[in-house]
């Protein structure tokens, strides 16, 4: 057997350069019978579940998968959790209708769909008393952020309260007050709160998503939407927590992608009136941080999504005056890219003009003379006095650039806690549905300090998912006394990031946030450090051949990080002089953007700059590495006291085209998430599982005459119950508190 050979047909997409040297032309190969795998017979193609397949291997998860996404079904269950498969086109697989065929169904007796999760978690939140997460996690462009909202439209859906009727909408029936157009003609209605939690995204949306290389509608940013429900079952409010925000594309894009949405939202779509309040033009070349950038998405009219993001704030609740206090924030942005420098002779900054400088001084509402000087010759401390330092233009285009970044970031926190003070009408020790929504992981062709916290994010979400599913299922299995073979699926993704995160040895982040307060500390001596620390200490650390960086090995692959730049991303350092100016404008709006700047008297009368470094001393500067370690931290704790339900979305294609499937592609995104040993445990594990009080009291009915009134233990009832049903015992296990099945019993 080990020589016999025969010929397999294959399709050209299944080749790869490494194998064929490019040769596409090839449409055969002989290859030895132990290579190939064993197919399933025809009754399985398609299956919904691919813990049912006969024949479990990679070729034939793929081939199901493939078969079922061309008949556009592109939800299969994949044992305990969803994959989704970005069909890069509008399915009709989401409405009402189909919304209501999922209340309270059972896993087995509908399609696979984000509906399905959706349920279930719901349904396990009123039943077991349990904090519940949907966790929807996969590669940029996959679909995280469209599947999110679906969970959102259907939890409104079915958990939806009446109409909460106030003056503004005494005359309204819900049904019109549900019709988005309403909001514009009626300029102050103010939407149920189900509608206010769906509105929600498309405002998140405008101001934090981008398009990037891999993604239209790339979200730049983390969220984790915490939907709270009464004991009646009803929404009782909602949060959102915001991670990792995208900073730097503010001020800089590649050629192939954008800024954020609102940028050309509003320069496209904002009325004439608007704009002369703005002062703005209705061009983007006019712009230098969206000039170089894409100029529009295929098939999107930023015009019009200007007209909906205005709808969408009115049905929230923020009104018109308070909108325009955001685009202002926006349009100083805007023109702070437009400031031009020059030189004198001493190599010392000086403004080329000060067309731009005085629109972000009038929307301010600050002097543009201190403004101008706080900026090209701020004052600092030397010993007990101040003194003033001349500034180059490189200096001075960095000062700005971090201002312009720091005033995009702040007004995005204070838009999202705007948001919340509307949503969050409930007791914070409400039960509550959280579903998350992150950046996936990310490979460029240049990955810099952005990539590495986005890929951190995902290395330990996936590292939560192998204890959750891997460790944690296992040793219950253990301790219940139900016999089990511990199977150890080599998916420990510790390693690297212990690399990123530990503080002893020194990990990138410790390491990057000790440079950072060197005195004379540059990217090469902060690279060349880390070098020293982990050069041959292990196997996911290796240094490039060419370039100033390192690669990590992932688990989604190798990535090569470029370290320019990382020192002045970590700090982001502000003018402290022109943020205290701002954070003292008669303008109450653009003052509590930086409430931390603040004098407590006022501006001070001889112009001195506060001590703001007494800042540093009392632990109010952190750098980026810091505060998202924190966040993180803080996420994983959240998650960890709820019951995690996943959905794991998978990139088709790279070209986002729909019908196209990339076999080589999904397989590698299938092995990196877990999918195929979370099937293999899923079909020898028992995944479902009841405690024996409740057990008895779902199905006591079943063996009512066989269960004696009056006491009995859980345990026996349980076994009584399980034999008068006849339930095949290789489908169940009991053990020391519950009863365990295997999937799809129960």
């Amino acid at each position: 057997m080990e020589n016999e050979q025969e010929n397999i047909i294959m399709s050209t997409e299944d080749f790869t350069s490494k194998n064929w040297n490019d040769k596409k032309w090839l449409w055969e190969r002989i290859v030895n019978i132990n290579e190939t795998e064993k197919m399933n017979p025809p009754k399985f193609d398609r299956v919904p579940d691919m813990a049912d397949l006969s024949n479990l291997n990679e070729p034939s998860v793929i081939h199901n998968l493939k078969l079922r996404y061309y008949s556009n079904m592109i939800y299969s269950y994949s044992g305990l959790f969803l994959v989704s498969i970005n069909p890069y086109r509008n399915l009709p697989i989401y409405n009402d209708e189909i919304i209501k065929s999922y209340k309270n169904m059972k896993r087995a007796d509908m399609p696979p769909h984000i509906y399905a999760i959706s349920d279930l978690a719901y349904r396990n939140l009123l039943q077991n008393k349990e904090n519940q997460s949907i966790l929807i996690t996969g590669e940029s462009g996959a679909g995280k952020t469209e599947n999110t909202k679906k969970v959102i439209q259907y939890l409104a859906e079915i958990a939806g309260g009446k109409i909460v009727v106030n003056e503004n909408t005494k005359e309204i029936s819900s049904k019109k007050l549900r019709r988005l157009s309403n909001a514009t003609k009626t300029k102050q209605f103010i939407g149920t709160l189900e509608e206010q939690i769906i509105q929600a995204n498309p405002i998140l949306e405008a101001f934090g998503n981008a398009q990037t290389v891999k993604n239209n509608n790339s979200s730049r940013f983390g969220k984790f939407i915490r939907i709270e429900f009464l004991p009646s079952g009803y929404i009782g409010g909602a949060k959102i927590e915001k991670y990792l925000f995208e900073k730097s594309r503010v001020t800089y894009q590649t050629d192939k992608e954008r800024n954020y949405h609102i940028f050309y939202q509003l320069l496209k779509g904002a009325s004439q009136e608007i704009r002369d309040v703005l002062l703005l033009s209705n061009s983007l070349d006019d712009y230098e941080y969206v000039k170089h950038s894409k100029k529009s998405i295929e098939g999107v009219d930023d015009a019009e999504e200007f007209e909906l993001l205005k709808e969408s704030m009115l049905i929230m609740g923020i009104n018109e005056e308070q909108q325009l206090n955001f685009y202002k924030i926006i349009a100083v942005v805007l023109h702070l890219g437009n400031i031009k420098l020059t030189s004198d002779r001493n190599d010392q900054a000086l403004l080329a003009d000060t067309v731009a400088i005085e629109k972000v001084c009038h929307l301010l509402e600050i002097s543009v003379d201190d403004f101008t000087r706080g900026l090209l010759k701020p004052k600092i401390k030397a010993g007990r006095d101040w003194v003033t330092q001349s500034k180059d233009v490189s200096q001075v285009q960095y000062s700005i650039g971090a201002f312009a970044r720091a005033m995009y970031d702040r007004m995005f926190k204070y838009l999202i806690t705007c948001i919340n003070k509307i949503l969050d009408k409930s007791n914070m020790n409400s039960a509550f549905i959280g579903v998350l929504d992150i950046a996936g992981f990310e490979i460029f062709e240049k990955n810099s300090f952005e990539q590495l916290c986005i890929n951190y994010t995902n290395e330990k979400l996936q590292q939560f998912f192998n204890h959750h599913m891997f460790i944690m299922e296992q040793e219950e299995y253990l301790r219940e006394g139900i016999e089990w073979k511990f199977i150890d699926f080599g998916l420990d993704l510790q390693p690297t990031i212990d690399i990123i995160e530990k503080t002893s040895p020194i990990g990138i982040f410790s390491c990057l946030d000790e440079e950072c307060v060197m005195p004379k500390a540059t990217d090469v001596t902060f690279i060349n450090k880390l070098n020293s620390l982990w050069k041959g200490k292990s196997d996911k650390y290796e240094i490039p051949r060419f370039n100033n960086g390192f690669i990590l090995n992932h688990y989604a692959g190798k990535v090569e990080y470029d370290t320019s730049g990382w020192l002045d991303k970590n700090k982001d350092p502000l003018n402290e002089e022109i943020t205290r100016m701002v954070a003292n404008s008669p303008n109450t709006f653009v003052a509590n953007l930086f409430p931390d700047y603040a004098d407590s008297n006022g501006p001070s009368s001889n112009n001195e700059p506060q001590k703001f470094s007494s800042r540093i001393k009392k632990g109010l500067f952190r750098t980026f590495a810091q505060i998202h370690k924190d966040q993180l931290i803080d996420l994983m704790d959240k998650l960890n006291s709820t019951e995690p339900h996943f959905v794991r979305c998978i990139l088709p294609n790279t070209e986002k085209k729909p019908l196209k499937f990339n076999n080589l592609l999904v397989l590698n995104q299938l092995k990196c998430n877990g999918v195929l040993e979370g099937i293999r445990i899923c079909r020898a594990g028992f995944p479902n599982k009841i405690t024996f009080s409740d057990f008895r009291a779902r199905y006591e009915i079943l063996a009512s005459k066989e269960i004696p009134k009056g006491f009995m233990d859980g345990k026996k009832a349980a076994q009584i119950i399980l034999e008068t049903i006849n339930l095949d015992q290789s489908r169940y296990r009991i053990g020391n508190s519950k009863v365990y099945f295997r999937a799809g019993v129960v």
